[in-house]
């Protein structure tokens, strides 16, 4: 499932990411990576705050639904 369906307060494991090389190198380079685990902290409309990596970070609708749990 697409990381924007998960609930907030969960952990989940990375299982793909999707997108065009550009995408997933930029993704990559804040700490989405295959097998990693994430967390949804919070939920605002179409933006949420993820931790991944003892990082939070703030994604959009578009780049949360790269990212497969």
């Amino acid at each position: 499932m697409s990381l924007i369906i998960a609930q907030e307060g969960d952990v989940y494991p990375i299982r793909k990411i999707t997108g065009n090389d550009e995408t997933k190198r930029f993704l990559n380079s804040l700490g989405f990576v295959v097998g990693e685990q994430v967390t949804i902290i919070s939920k605002n409309g179409e933006n949420m705050i993820v931790n991944v990596k003892d990082s939070r970070v703030a994604l959009g609708q578009s780049m949360a639904s790269r990212i497969m749990v």
